[in-house]
This record gives C-alpha cells, structure tokens and sequence, in this order.
C-alpha cells in the first residue's frame, strides 16, 4: 500500500479533483482487473481508449483515476488526476509505487532491428559467469538469477516491467539487461525507468505497419537514448548509416563500435566457418562458437558494453569464447549420416534474411544447395513481404514458400503477397507449401548429402498462430525430427 501523493511524484499533473492522501493498494490500466482501493490509469491505446471504462473501474473498486480526460460527472467520492499523457504517467507511477527499482539495478537497454535478444542473452550469460545475480528481460524469456519468467512482449507493460525489476532487486540482482522494444518506446512503457547505459544494434525496414515511417521508426528508437541520463553511457553501431543519429542528442557518455569504420571498439573477422568466429578485438585475439557478421556486430556490442561497466579486457573477453547465443538465433544442426547442415533462425525482416543468407554463403563450399523456407506473419507489415520473397530467391538456391503466424489472415493470401516480389527467373527457384510442416519435410526430402536447410522467421517459438489459437510448433525439433526419420 502506498498514498496517492506518493506514487505521483514527478508526475506532471495539469489539475487535482479530490483527496491524494488515500492508500492505495494497486494501480491497473486494464479496467478488468481493478479491485478495492485500485488507483485506474486510463491511458489511449492503438484500439482502445481507457477513458471508456472510467465508470466501469469505479464500480469494480477504484478510488482514483489518471487521465487526460476528465469525465463529465465527477463522482464526489473519487480521486481524479489529470495529465498531459496518461501513458507517460503510467511509466512514472509504475516506478514510484515499486520503489524505483531501476535506481537500484544497473540496467542496460538494447534496441535496433536485430541483434537485441542475442545480446541481451550473452549479456545475461556473460554477468552471470562473473559470479553476479543477474536479471534479463527478451522476446524468449525473461530471467531473474536463473529463474525463468515466461515472456509475451518485447518489453512488457509499464507495470509488468517495474514489477519484473523490483523482483530482481528482492533476489539481490545487480545487473539486468533488457530489449527495448520500438513500440515500447513510443508507447511511453518504459517511462520512469532509469538506464546506466543503451546500445543501439542496427536499423531496417521492420514494423511499418504500426509506426508507419522508416523515419518514424528512426524517431522511436532515437527517443531511448533522447532520454539516457548524463550519468550514463550510449553505445552505436558505426558501420550502421543511421547508428551516430542515435547519438544526436543525448546527453550520455557516447561511444562507437565497428568492424569496418573508425570508432572507439573496433573489430575484424579473421576466420567465419560453421566452427565458430575468429576475431581480432582490441587488438587481441577471440574465438567463439558464434557465426557470420552479424554475430560480429553482436560480439563487439556486447564486449564494448562490458568494458564500459567495469569488466577486465581478458576477462570479457574470455568468457565471451565459451558463450553462445539465444535459442532460434542461427541455431544449427548437422545429420548423422549425410551431413546435411539444418539452420533454425529467427530472421523475419528481409535484413535480417539477408544477414543471414549471406553468413551461410560466406562459409559454404558452394558445391551444395541451399534450401531456403520463409514465410511472413499475418497481421504485420505487408510491405516486407515481396522483399522477403526477393531476398530469399536470390541468395538460395531452392526456396519453399510456406506460413509462418498466419494469425488472423489466410496463409495462401500471404504467400501470394510474397510471390508478387518475385520475377519468372526468381519464380522457377520456388514452390509454395501452405503447410509449414509439411514444408519442412519436403526440405528434407529434397536435400543431398552435404545440403543446407534454413527454416527462417519463427526461431525460438514454439507455436504458431492460426485464427487467435497458438499451436504447438517448434521448428527446431520438427527439423531434427524429420532428419533422423529419413536417414534411418
């Protein structure tokens, strides 16, 4: 339980309507789940608008109300605070009423198209071989001292993410290294929250469906580091073309890392195989289970976030040779008899795809044939999907068109979107199997000995959406499965 008074400090409050020295024993922006003594914030969503259910989270027990609204009968008995942005002054609230938890963690924010789970992961991994409890919020899951907390966004909600870290703080977590999510961003669900330092992957053509500009998807992301303290530190991608904008103007420590333009942690790949990475970083030599550039990118942003929190050059450096990255993140197989090489990735951006497809080709033979499956999510950015179609044919040598989350649209709909991309050349390379698992085997069928299979875009999930239901679904396991059934 808290006061009112309280939990609204360094909320900008436009004007007060009643009592602000009541208890209160939750704050919810989900009517639905208001109870006794509830504080309501009514925030404006994508679909729904918060200040519909004003009256309905009163009957349910709320005594005060966060809007930006207020409502035309003023119920005597209640609270209402008015602000500028409810969803801005959720972020705020949430912190407050969970004691800040951030103020007490040292907490490291990723953001960028890709690369974000992979290295929050090492992160996690890296920290914890350095003997510290160590929290770590990711699309796969989220972490707290080795315990599993199961994940469902990439940054969760304003309250569920303040509630995360102060979960962290009670088990003595020192550290936590989290995705920062676009939306998330411009959502304001990380408002309040407190950053020692923010690292800025690389930045693609992903999520126009919902902020409808590259620029602003640029803008969204600049905002994270907009925001960064000057006590804390920003980290970029040099070689990205829109990395130093990240930097314009923040007021934190800024620093750079590259593999091929001047910066302050600078790289270079001396070996890429299936084997591993080696790598000259900081003039040392490194070698690691992780493959293709991208993965270079990841490593240097990883190692350049270390240093800057205080960890030894060897030491880093070291630990960073043991480590692999996340589930379903250019997760690799090889079969028993006839060495076909099964690639699971969760590459669903055509950079991404392109990242991928051209680490596989920088370390084949080239004698054997690349079987490529991809697919794009229903209910997403359509713009992407003859992009992906594109980029799949033309670094593949075979290409199966099939569905990936369908969700709420028709997956021959979709894949007609993709074909759309594709020229009579381009065209003769592929086929179109609906069914994803189904697909999946014709792969293996198809391969020789020696072949490789990159199943693309779903990666680490286990389900896939068909029509508001998830169904148990694992590429990885189905693409072992299948393999060691056709080599019997």
């Amino acid at each position: 339980m808290k006061t009112l008074k309280d939990i609204l400090y360094k909320v900008a409050i436009t004007e007060v309507i009643g009592d602000t020295s009541m208890l209160i024993s939750q704050i919810n922006f989900d009517s639905r789940k208001i109870a006794s003594s509830h504080l309501f914030v009514a925030t404006k969503g994508v679909s729904v608008d918060g200040h519909n259910f004003i009256n309905k989270a009163i009957e349910l027990g709320a005594t005060a109300i966060v809007c930006e609204e207020l409502p035309e009968n003023i119920n005597d008995n209640i609270t209402y605070i008015k602000v500028k942005d409810s969803a801005y002054a959720l972020g705020i609230i949430a912190s407050n009423f969970y004691d800040n938890p951030s103020e007490k963690l040292k907490l490291v924010g990723v953001t960028g198209t890709n690369g974000k789970t992979s290295i929050v992961t090492i992160l996690y991994k890296l920290f914890s071989e350095l003997g510290n409890k160590v929290g770590m919020i990711s699309t796969v899951e989220n972490m707290i001292a080795g315990t599993i907390i199961p994940s469902t966004h990439t940054t969760p909600d304003a309250i569920q993410l303040n509630e995360l870290l102060a979960k962290m703080v009670s088990e003595s977590c020192t550290y936590c290294f989290m995705e920062v999510s676009s939306h998330a961003i411009h959502q304001h669900r990380i408002a309040g929250v407190k950053y020692v330092g923010g690292v800025f992957t690389n930045i693609t053509h992903d999520h126009l469906d919902y902020h409808k500009t590259f620029k602003a998807y640029i803008d969204a992301k600049k905002l994270f580091f907009d925001s960064l303290q000057k006590d804390a530190f920003a980290i970029t991608n040099a070689d990205d073309k829109n990395g130093m904008v990240m930097l314009q103007n923040t007021g934190a420590s800024k620093y750079t890392y590259s593999l091929k333009s001047p910066s302050d942690y600078k790289g270079k790949i001396l070996e890429n195989s299936f084997e591993g990475l080696v790598m000259s970083i900081d003039n040392e030599e490194l070698h690691c289970r992780l493959i293709g550039e991208f993965n270079a990118y990841n490593l240097l942003a990883i190692y350049a976030t270390t240093r800057l929190l205080g960890v030894e050059k060897i030491q880093a450096l070291s630990i960073l040779s043991k480590l692999t990255s996340a589930s379903g993140r250019f997760d690799y197989i090889v079969s028993d008899n006839e060495k076909i090489v099964g690639i699971v990735d969760y590459a669903h951006t055509p950079d991404a795809l392109q990242k991928v497809l051209e680490t596989i080709k920088g370390i084949r033979g080239g004698h054997e044939t690349l079987y490529t499956l991809v697919g794009c999510g229903g209910d997403r950015d359509k713009t992407k999907r003859p992009i992906m179609a594109q980029v799949a044919c033309d670094l593949s040598d075979r290409v199966i068109m099939t569905s990936d989350n369908p969700r709420s649209e028709e997956p021959t709909e979709i894949i007609v979107d993709m074909e759309r991309g594709l020229n009579p050349t381009q065209k003769k390379k592929s086929i179109c199997i609906v069914d994803r698992k189904e697909a999946i085997r014709t792969a293996c069928m198809m391969a020789q000995k020696g072949d490789i299979i990159l199943i693309a875009g779903k990666g680490h999930e286990t389900y896939q959406e068909i029509k508001g239901v998830k169904y148990p679904f694992d590429d990885k396991s189905i693409l072992t499965q299948t393999l060691k059934e056709l080599e019997k």
